[in-house]
């Protein structure tokens, strides 16, 4: 396979109908990306649609579970309600340590791409060192595609992608149509035994936090694939047989664009559910009132005493009552797990289903 740039004249990139649907792409993000920005505590995007985004990356890859499982699973306390439901907390932790290193480094090297894979997988097998990898049609066992075998041309290839990824001369496009492109030979590389979907994805989104096209990685371009799973493993096998870019492109940006759309309202959709609790709480129990409470029950939707004791700074004598008090209001729904109780936003819930 080819190293990066690629030698193609920069109008077979960013073609006529490319440069139109980046117009829309772009503005989408930006939406995306102001409307975050309104709600008051990040972190409640961050600990919600990372999960959400982790679900839907992991069920591309066939690791189905539910809305249940993962948000009443917790990895702090490393209690699952499923395998599956692992796989995504630990996909979603991958995600929020890249999204720290880049918000923080704006540089995306091949360490940290390494560190991501580890994170989602759980072990430390790293860059394949051993022949063998073919990608499979599931149904007729049919070779689609071989990817490099050997180790040194594996690491060089991947060398050559971390210098692609933050230099911003040597192909000078619009980052989304870079980000595309990135995406693309990394899938392409696939540089590890397991993980090189979701460890693919996670990159998309950390290269426009690099980029300052996104602050937060909120967004869900993985429900995108879902719907278009069979056409996104067509374009990336008929980019590699034809060098057409276009049609991929196009594909990325569109899955940009929807996928920035749809998490606008979802953003609303919090915002408004905020407002309603908050003004609910402060009118009918104002002793027990404060931001903090709204935020914790909108950055948990399984909320717990442990949580709110923690994020209030009660003692949980205290945080038992709180949480009561908004069951019996109806804004919580009580779920025994185990031995837990779960304290649910099921409003939160549902609106995150979609």
């Amino acid at each position: 396979m080819r190293h990066l740039p690629i030698n193609i004249p920069l109008e077979k990139v960013e073609t006529r109908d490319v440069l139109k649907k980046l117009t829309s792409a772009r503005a989408a993000l930006a939406e995306l990306k102001g409307v975050a920005s309104t709600i008051p505590n990040e972190r409640i995007l961050i600990d919600t649609l990372s999960l959400q985004e982790a679900k839907d990356s992991s069920e591309i890859e066939n690791i189905v579970t539910t809305h249940d499982e993962v948000y009443g699973s917790d990895l702090g306390d490393a209690r699952f309600s499923s395998p599956a439901a692992k796989e995504v907390h630990r996909y979603a932790e991958a995600l929020k340590m890249g999204f720290v290193h880049v918000r923080q480094n704006k540089f995306i090297h091949t360490k940290l791409i390494k560190q991501i894979q580890q994170v989602i997988e759980g072990n430390d097998a790293g860059i394949r060192k051993q022949p063998g990898t073919k990608l499979v049609n599931d149904l007729t066992n049919e070779v689609i595609y071989t990817p490099p075998q050997d180790y040194q041309t594996i690491l060089e290839l991947m060398n050559n992608l971390e210098q692609f990824i933050n230099d911003e001369i040597s192909m000078e496009v619009d980052p989304l149509v870079k980000m595309a492109i990135i995406h693309h030979q990394f899938e392409s590389i696939h540089p590890f035994y397991d993980g090189n979907g979701r460890t693919g994805r996670i990159i998309n989104i950390l290269y426009l936090i690099q980029n300052d096209l996104l602050s937060l990685p909120i967004l869900y371009i993985s429900r995108y694939i879902i719907r278009n799973r069979q056409q996104y493993y067509e374009l990336l096998q008929s980019t590699r047989d034809t060098y057409n870019w276009e049609p991929w492109i196009l594909y990325m940006l569109d899955a940009v664009e929807q996928t920035s759309m749809e998490t606008v309202e979802t953003v609303k959709q919090i915002k408004q559910l905020m407002t309603r609790y908050k003004q609910r709480i402060r009118s009918e129990h104002p002793k027990i009132y404060s931001q903090d409470l709204i935020n914790n029950l909108f950055r948990h939707p399984y909320s717990k005493i442990n949580l709110l004791k923690d994020d209030l700074g009660v003692v949980r004598l205290t945080a038992s009552r709180y949480l009561e008090t908004l069951t019996e209001m109806k804004l919580l729904t009580k779920l025994k797990m185990g031995r837990s109780n779960y304290y649910i936003n099921h409003e939160l819930i549902e609106l995150l289903r979609g």
